[in-house]
């Protein structure tokens, strides 16, 4: 059953271009809940899934795109619970199968049936196989994947819901590397790194470093508060152990993931670091006892974070230390803020917001 129509940012088909279309407005049944969608973030994760080929993820066409996602509570399904009718929420995206041990903790991004979910092409949650965001409106499945934001402005809100959220989850998996004295450096200042940036000044006492290739990113990273910033060069490990005291660093959050990004994490870590990849670059680590890595070396692969996680973000940007950088773009303009996204020419995050 459908009220009406809704616009809505499609993949119709693998390779094809994402289409605006009208949609039917779903009507929540059970524990459903519909969403009028105040603002929606692009990420990188949405070029990913447009630029993918048939059969290699496990999601099937058509679907609406858009897995940062904040807005107000428009209908409940009759044994739907969680916000009331108008409240402001931000929606935590990744689905699992809301019934395992890992799922009923509120942390989906680890949900056990994932591989069953996948076999049957369910979708990984909002925009990812499953209608997402960048519509006028969206159905969550259940009041447990929203969160209760308050006042705070929807386009902030929206990206704390994959940006804010993996760089929390991130930071907080390296945090007991991060005791007095100790430093963090930050490979990429983009829509992640920058709020990773903010997350470590606001939750350690970390000495905080960065590293892109881009003069503005670094620029960026300044204003976040990073200690120090640099350029990547061939010599770039040897100027971060130098300022930092010739050790080595405690902990690296890698939001690149390539080739050069990981020997360079490799090589500025002292013995017994923290390595958490969370870019999807391409590169590759060879791990080996005796072999090049840092003796005492943990390595985590963050993926996004818990819905517990997400309200400690919330409560972050309501307190007003930690803020996104953002560009707006009206949903009929989403070609342009994708084709934005892909060349790098953005400041922080795009967000979409419905016009």
């Amino acid at each position: 059953m459908s009220t009406g129509g809704t616009r809505a940012i499609r993949l119709t088909r693998w390779g094809g271009p994402p289409v605006l279309t009208e949609v039917a407005r779903p009507t929540p049944r059970g524990e459903e809940v519909l969403v009028r969608v105040e603002a929606a973030g692009l990420c990188r994760s949405d070029l990913h899934v447009l630029d993918a080929a048939p059969n290699s993820l496990p999601y099937r066409t058509p679907f609406t795109l858009g897995h940062e996602v904040a807005g107000r509570v428009a209908a409940r399904g009759p044994e739907a619970f969680g916000p009331a009718i108008g409240e402001r929420v931000v929606v935590y995206g990744p689905w699992g199968c809301g019934r395992c041990t890992r799922c009923s903790a509120g942390a989906d991004n680890h949900c056990d049936a994932r591989p069953a979910l996948d076999a049957a092409r369910a979708g990984t949650g909002a925009g990812l196989g499953r209608d997402g965001g960048m519509a006028d409106h969206l159905l969550v499945p259940s009041g447990r994947l929203l969160v209760p934001v308050g006042d705070l402005d929807p386009v902030q809100a929206a990206p704390l819901s994959d940006a804010g959220l993996t760089s929390y989850h991130a930071v907080a998996g390296v945090r007991p590397a991060l005791g007095e004295g100790a430093s963090a450096v930050v490979l990429g200042v983009g829509g992640l790194g920058h709020l990773a940036v903010r997350i470590l000044r606001a939750t350690t006492s970390a000495y905080v470093l960065a590293v892109d290739v881009r003069e503005e990113a670094l620029a960026l990273a300044a204003t976040c508060g990073a200690h120090f910033g640099t350029l990547l060069g061939p010599r770039t490990a040897e100027v971060l152990r130098r300022h930092v005291g010739g050790t080595g660093a405690d902990a690296v959050l890698d939001f690149v993931g390539s080739r050069s990004s990981l020997e360079l994490a490799t090589g500025v870590l002292r013995a017994g670091g923290e390595l958490a990849v969370v870019g999807s670059g391409g590169g590759e680590l060879t791990v080996r006892k005796s072999g090049a890595l840092p003796p005492g070396l943990r390595i985590s692969l963050p993926f996004w974070g818990t819905r517990p996680e997400l309200e400690e973000v919330v409560d972050l940007a309501r307190e007003g230390v930690l803020t996104v950088e953002t560009e707006q773009f009206p949903l009929s303009g989403a070609l342009e803020a994708i084709d934005r996204l892909r060349s790098g020419d953005l400041r922080g995050r795009a967000v979409l917001v419905p016009d």
